[in-house]
């Protein structure tokens, strides 16, 4: 019984190219990868939410609460400018956008709803309500 091979050209298109040519990325990426890491916490009057959005002013997040829905949002910025003497040799901005969102097991009362940003983290307690209601909360 004689054993078939599949024949597939390509392999003998790229024969000729060096193996290392293949794992070299072909363009760099041009968007802000962040992401918005999460832990949540729960106790018998509120949740308490820590985000980790490193590289963000506290200006470009936004935060809103509907019912038991949290949306957090972020505009990233980022800039690097390399000089030699007067003259600008390189130059790269990238921005982007990272939002996130979770439901909770019950509504928030967005009213006593509170947020703080520091160091690349924002800290919101969400206080628990029966009946929910939609607020954009200011970060403080």
């Amino acid at each position: 019984m004689a054993n078939i091979t599949r024949y597939d050209p390509f392999d003998d298109f790229f024969a000729g190219f060096p193996k290392a040519f293949a794992l070299r990325p072909v363009a760099l990426p041009t968007e802000v990868d962040v992401k918005i890491k999460l832990d949540v916490k729960e106790d018998e009057k509120s949740y308490t939410v820590r985000a980790d959005i490193p590289g963000v002013k506290k200006e470009d997040i936004q935060v809103s609460v509907e019912g038991d829905q949290v949306s957090l949002s972020a505009e990233v910025k980022q800039e690097k400018e390399e000089k030699k003497g007067e003259k600008t040799i390189y130059s790269e901005r990238s921005y982007g956008m990272a939002s996130r969102s979770f439901t909770l097991p019950t509504d928030v009362d967005a009213q006593g709803a509170k947020a703080e940003y520091k160091d690349g983290v924002l800290n919101l307690t969400l206080p628990k309500k029966a009946n929910g209601s939609s607020k954009r909360i200011a970060i403080g």
